[in-house]
């Protein structure tokens, strides 16, 4: 052990990041073989997709989840492991049963999905299909009472189908320099809430013009792989009562096809989806490992993924595998005996899909709200907050949301990893996730650079993100690098670099109105 140790630290500790960090090589090494040699990370994910199945905000699998990752983090010891409310979300929603299928000119089952918090069909039923051009109150007007008892599809544009690319790996020469990824601005939320405004006006208008049902594309799939998302039908007000479904792009343009060549088109439904009411509340899950330090044990490091999914998949990359991730961290730090100074917290988010729900909610309750800045003391007692939510690949380094003084930090960090591909350290900033919250109330807060391998091409938001899509020796990787980074920033003599406190400004994702 002392051998492999010494050459470890030869190869990939430099002098210069030695003297920035106290990296304890020791831990670092029995991180890894605890990580690649005795994983949990299988039977966690199969536990989390398989078993528990979608977890679709307020859902009976995403309650079925959460309550065993507290029974989990239970097991292994850590304290406080519990479900913790952040407020009213809305109904839960389930889908029951879906049948689709063409029934003229010729009978051809569909692959088909409800989306999320939409009406069902109220049992079997039949209807020719029409082209609807736009979800506009004029486009609806324009077809009459020709919309009377038919199925409506939304047109979009018959286009060839790109193939997907193959899985996908940075290269090391573009760790250093990636550019902000995922960064949405206020004004295009803002544009797109006007928009989804006056689709909902529509859509609730073309309900009083009798049609059976609505079918849509989301997304750009192809080869059965389908995106399903679903609308806000879990806030009070904003039900739609037209039953509304996505088939698979290739179903879709042939039936288009069909309707421009005058063919007509009978299609047969039945749609049953369950709604629940009993608890509104949204929860996050919650666990620590206790500071030992006297001096440092308030002070806190929490590793974050969000533990909903959408309802086609099981949720395996998103975020299945970086709540396994930072399950599996902590447990393999409960398995080498750390006793760590500063107390090491997982949170699993609820409701991130909706709008960054449950980690927005949370930080408002601990640590203050960015649209005033008016912060709680608990703010200054954060270290960092540590976010894993673009799939299951290898991590290979880490946004510093332009905190530069954090990059030293993390290179030292990384140093043990460089061999299992962990070097990048980039200056940019990454978004649409749950660090968000955190960073806009002056917690440093961060993502990392994960391996995309098939995430946007294949698995993100699909009917294929279930548990034969995660890369499990990637997220091995993942595990390692995830455990040594709690620890270092748990180990620490101070708490991470911060940047400059921000301005108070409203936060991007704060809304006031369901997305």
């Amino acid at each position: 052990m002392r051998k492999h140790l010494s050459l470890l630290a030869g190869i990939l500790l430099p002098a210069a990041l030695l003297a920035q960090e106290k990296i304890n090589m020791e831990v670092m090494q029995q991180i890894r073989t605890e990580a690649l040699e005795h994983s949990g990370a299988a039977e966690l994910a199969h536990q989390l997709t398989d078993i528990a199945g979608p977890r679709l905000t307020n859902s009976p699998g995403y309650m079925r989840a959460a309550k065993w990752a507290v029974q989990t983090l239970r097991q292994w010891g850590l304290n406080k492991a519990a479900l913790e409310p952040w407020g009213v979300f809305g109904k839960g929603w389930s889908t029951e049963h879906v049948y689709a299928a063409i029934k003229k000119p010729y009978y051809q089952p569909l692959i088909a999905f409800p989306l999320a918090w939409s009406q069902g069909t109220k049992g079997l039923v039949t209807g020719n299909a029409i082209l609807l051009d736009s979800m506009t109150i004029t486009a609806i007007d324009r077809l009459g009472s020709n919309l009377r008892g038919k199925i409506v599809l939304l047109h979009t544009r018959d286009s060839l189908l790109k193939p997907a690319p193959a899985i996908y790996r940075y290269p090391d020469s573009v760790l250093n320099s990636l550019p902000d990824k995922y960064m949405v601005r206020r004004e295009s939320l803002t544009r797109h809430l006007e928009t989804a405004k006056l689709t909902a006006a529509a859509k609730k208008h073309l309900a009083t013009k009798g049609v059976i049902a609505l079918i849509s594309l989301q997304g750009n799939g192809r080869d059965g792989t389908m995106e399903v998302n679903g609308h806000n039908g879990y806030a009070k007000g904003f039900e739609l009562p037209v039953p509304e479904l996505t088939v698979t792009k290739e179903d879709f343009l042939r039936i288009s096809r069909l309707l421009r060549s005058s063919v007509p088109v009978n299609l047969e439904l039945d749609i049953q989806n369950k709604w629940y009411t009993d608890d509104l509340n949204g929860y996050n899950v919650i666990g620590d490992i206790t500071g030992t330090d006297p001096a440092l044990k308030d002070e806190v490091v929490i590793a974050g993924g969000h533990l909903d999914s959408w309802h086609s998949g099981t949720g395996a990359t998103d975020n299945g595998a970086g709540c396994v991730i930072m399950m599996e961290a902590l447990r393999i730090l409960k398995a080498i005996g750390v006793q760590p100074r500063r107390t090491i917290r997982i949170a699993l988010w609820g409701g991130e899909e909706q709008g960054l729900y449950g980690s927005f909610n949370y930080v408002k309750k601990h640590y203050g709200n960015p649209a005033d800045m008016q912060l709680l003391p608990a703010q200054q007692q954060v270290s960092a907050y540590f976010n894993l939510d673009n799939g299951s690949g290898k991590i290979r380094g880490i946004y510093l949301q332009q905190n530069d003084a954090a990059g030293p930090v993390f290179r030292s960090w990384l140093a043990p990893f460089a061999d299992l591909g962990a070097t990048g350290v980039t200056r940019s900033n990454t978004g649409s996730t749950d660090h968000l919250p955190f960073d806009a109330v002056g917690i440093p807060a961060f993502q990392f650079i994960q391996d995309p391998l098939e995430y946007e091409t294949r698995t993100h938001h699909t009917n294929m993100d279930t548990y034969e899509h995660l890369s499990m020796d990637d997220i091995k990787q993942a595990s390692a690098v995830m455990a040594a980074f709690l620890y270092n920033a748990a180990m620490r003599d101070e708490k991470l670099p911060r940047k400059p406190q921000p301005h108070a400004e409203q936060f991007v994702f704060d809304l006031n109105y369901p997305l």
